[in-house]
């Protein structure tokens, strides 16, 4: 082989290297070691934000009032006097542990309830030629697009009787336009061979949509059930409106009443006879067990939620 074969070839494979280059999108370029560097200390200055008002509202919760007393009365990063009374009163039998058995009943229900819905009236809505469809498309979208407005609202649930009952915790908001139409763009997505067999086979609607359909939408029902059940969950507005009773309320409203509004928290609302703990302890312990519930379901629907935020993002 000559020089100038040997010059030539490196030659063509640095301009098949400067061609592949200049096709190759700017993201898929490797960083440099400064792009690296500040990538690295956003991200540690974002997890500190996050972890460090979460670590001081979980001290807080376990500190006594010693501990609380020597921090001038306020958070505390490292409970020095541990103690779990504040959980103990909070978890006698009080207004917050109706408030957590009520809250998880209305997010089981409602959260089941909302999904069979949704997942039914996106089927419909997917399916080309369905009887109906594009009319309840239009109302759909203009769900999404216009609110009927508090007064209204509050009206039909006094009409419907649902007043002081945890049925106005559901029903107004039992289906979110929103969802429907992300679902329905996730069944249109499927293979549509799958419904030409089921239908060669006789399969009715209701037999598609239960043994085909839902079987492979686990990501979407994870994602929606997940929207759904933080809605439920953190939902503190239609309480204030329909509920009047207080042995009623769920738990994201004796959040609001404790912790936001600041109100005093007696022996006879946490059900204690004894001495209670400091009122700071005893509001970051409802923060946490206000917020503790989702952040345990999270990990269990991280891989269908991974796969379920791309939704949409690509076509086909």
């Amino acid at each position: 082989m000559t020089v100038t074969d040997s010059a030539a070839r490196r030659g063509d494979r640095a301009a098949a290297r400067a061609r592949t280059s200049a096709k190759r999108p700017v993201w898929m370029e490797k960083p440099s070691r400064l792009v690296q560097g500040i990538k690295f200390i956003a991200l540690l200055i974002s997890v500190v934000l996050v972890i460090v008002p979460f670590w001081t509202v979980i001290a807080t919760s376990f500190a006594d009032q010693e501990t609380i007393n020597a921090n001038a009365g306020g958070m505390v990063m490292w409970p020095t006097g541990f103690t779990v009374s504040s959980y103990e009163a909070l978890l006698n039998g009080g207004v917050v542990t109706r408030a957590l058995a009520i809250s998880v009943l209305v997010t089981v229900v409602g959260t089941l309830l909302s999904l069979a819905v949704t997942a039914c009236l996106a089927f419909w809505l997917s399916r080309p030629g369905a009887l109906g469809a594009k009319p309840m498309l239009l109302l759909v979208l203009g769900s999404v697009l216009f609110s009927p407005g508090l007064i209204p609202n509050y009206l039909v649930v006094k009409e419907l009787g649902l007043l002081d009952s945890y049925w106005s915790l559901i029903l107004p908001v039992m289906v979110n336009g929103f969802n429907v139409i992300v679902m329905r763009a996730f069944f249109q997505n499927l293979p549509q061979e799958l419904f030409e067999s089921a239908a060669i086979d006789g399969a009715s609607s209701a037999t598609v949509l239960v043994k085909i359909v839902l079987p492979l939408s686990k990501a979407v029902l994870a994602v929606i059930g997940l929207f759904y059940a933080v809605a439920y969950w953190n939902a503190f507005f239609n309480a204030l409106l329909y509920i009047q009773s207080a042995d009623k309320w769920p738990m994201a409203l004796v959040l609001r009443t404790f912790v936001v509004n600041q109100t005093t928290i007696g022996g006879d609302q946490v059900g204690a006879t004894e001495a209670l703990p400091p009122q700071l302890s005893l509001q970051m312990a409802i923060l946490v067990l206000a917020t503790v519930p989702i952040l345990i379901v999270y990990p269990f629907l991280q891989k269908h939620f991974a796969k379920g935020v791309m939704i949409g993002a690509v076509k086909g």
